[in-house]
């Protein structure tokens, strides 16, 4: 896979790091894969033909990638806030949700992470590393996963909420 301009990768026995414009990643791998960097590529290549070998192959891959992708560009993700009187607000360093329990939620923002609230009821989520953005995301829509029968809740901006038809509508 190509390097982006600006975008150092430094391989050793065990472990990658990669340092762009928005910061710097590093990951271990296992010694059944081989990670050099050549022309301006970096490449990827495993001792043997297993199963379990093939398959960490395509995983350091894909890894390596989203760690060049991530320093470079950066990954962003926008969780929308559906529901009468739900609404979220950043207070500091953390986020206040207000979904319809009797208190409401207080998020410490974490390390690494970028959270923007837009009208009260969109949430800006963006980070270098794309596991711990879908994490993030993920723990913040579990507070209130959207339903199926109005469709109030926390859900991703492309997410498909499939409605049901109550009991009025079986008739």
């Amino acid at each position: 896979m190509p390097i982006a301009k600006g975008v150092k990768v430094d391989v050793t026995k065990s472990q990658v790091k990669v340092e762009g414009p928005k910061g710097k990643l590093e990951i271990s791998y296992k010694p059944e894969i081989t990670i050099e960097v050549r022309d301006g590529l970096v490449v990827v290549s495993r001792k043997s033909d297993i199963g379990r070998i093939r398959a960490l192959h395509g995983l350091y891959r894909r890894l390596i990638s989203n760690m060049v992708t991530g320093v470079s560009e950066g990954f962003k993700k926008t969780l929308v806030i559906n529901g009468v009187g739900y609404r979220a607000e950043k207070k500091g360093n953390s986020i206040v949700f207000s979904l319809g329990f009797s208190l409401p939620i207080e998020y410490p923002i974490p390390e690494g992470i970028n959270i923007e609230v837009e009208q009260n009821t969109k949430v800006l989520v963006s980070s270098i590393d794309k596991q711990k953005l879908g994490q993030i995301c993920s723990e913040i829509r579990s507070f209130r996963p959207p339903e199926p029968y109005k469709g109030k809740g926390v859900r991703y901006e492309n997410e498909y909420v499939r409605k049901k038809v109550g009991k009025t509508g079986v008739k």
